[in-house]
């Protein structure tokens, strides 16, 4: 069987996507298994599948490098308002994407008939543990003490689709996030799972991060990672709300704005090419 897929990332997060509009993927966990593999494979952070919807411009179903299935992707659902723009497929000024976490609006910003960025309104941050879910009591969690790994850490949780965990420190780039990642992700503290950022604050509004996500391990930026970020910075006092804030990542920069309604991810979207593969 030959798929035609296209490349393409949001600030260093790249996935393969796949057009489903009039085809059917029976088994997306094991073909993201296979197309992610950087070796054997494309290459690639997850795949995702653009399909019809009956109530939005498209459905976009987005799968991990292990083949889990995620919630949301904000750096993936850019890119999908891309495809779909410069595809022919929705050439509107505001677009929605259905996903596991909901229905998202997205602004896409065009030059030259070209989406260069998109705003994403992600939607409000989710505080309460067990909606996240996180195993600790109260009405959120903000600036708990927890152990893992036999190391105490503090920790801010927040769900935007996906499960977050926070932590700000000094010096993330003597991080040793291989090691710390899994012990995040597994730890028995989260029912489903976790993606862990560590971020540093940097400047007025402007933070330093490095994301550990579940099922993928570190990647080069997470779109809900960011946002997770500047909300706990926001929750903490380290930055304003209603403010632009500046994420730094690996792979690049992405701009966050969090307001009592919502919170809003702005970042690139860039095809790196097309290809077909026999599977």
């Amino acid at each position: 069987m030959k798929l035609d897929f296209t490349k393409m990332h949001g600030c260093g997060n790249d996935y393969i996507f796949i057009d489903c509009f009039d085809l059917e993927i029976k088994s997306p966990e094991s073909l993201s298994v296979l197309l992610s593999d950087r070796h054997k494979g494309v290459g690639g952070d997850g795949l995702v599948l653009i399909m019809r919807s009956d109530t939005t411009d498209a459905k976009m179903r987005m799968f991990n490098i292990d083949g889990s299935e995620a919630g949301m992707c904000g750096n993936a659902v850019r890119c999908v308002a891309k495809y779909l723009f410069e595809n022919g497929a929705a050439r509107k000024n505001r677009l929605r994407i259905e996903t596991r976490s909901g229905v998202k609006e997205l602004l896409p910003y065009v030059e030259n008939d070209t989406v260069t960025s998109v705003t994403v309104n992600m939607g409000r941050a989710e505080l309460r543990p067990e909606k996240i879910p996180v195993d600790l009591p109260g009405e959120s969690v903000i600036s708990k003490p927890v152990t893992v790994g036999g190391e105490e850490y503090i920790i801010t949780c927040v769900s935007l689709g996906n499960p977050h965990a926070v932590v700000f420190c000094r010096d993330t780039d003597k991080l040793d996030l291989r090691g710390i990642g899994p012990l995040f992700e597994n730890d028995r503290l989260f029912p489903e799972r976790v993606n862990a950022e560590f971020a540093e604050l940097v400047g007025k509004n402007r933070l330093k991060a490095r994301v550990w996500e579940r099922g993928s391990g570190e990647t080069q930026a997470c779109g809900t990672g960011a946002c997770a970020c500047a909300a706990a910075a926001v929750l903490n006092g380290y930055c304003d709300k209603d403010k632009d804030i500046e994420v730094l990542l690996p792979g690049g920069e992405l701009m966050v704005r969090c307001t009592d309604e919502a919170v809003f991810l702005t970042g690139d979207c860039v095809k790196v090419f097309e290809g077909t593969i026999e599977v």
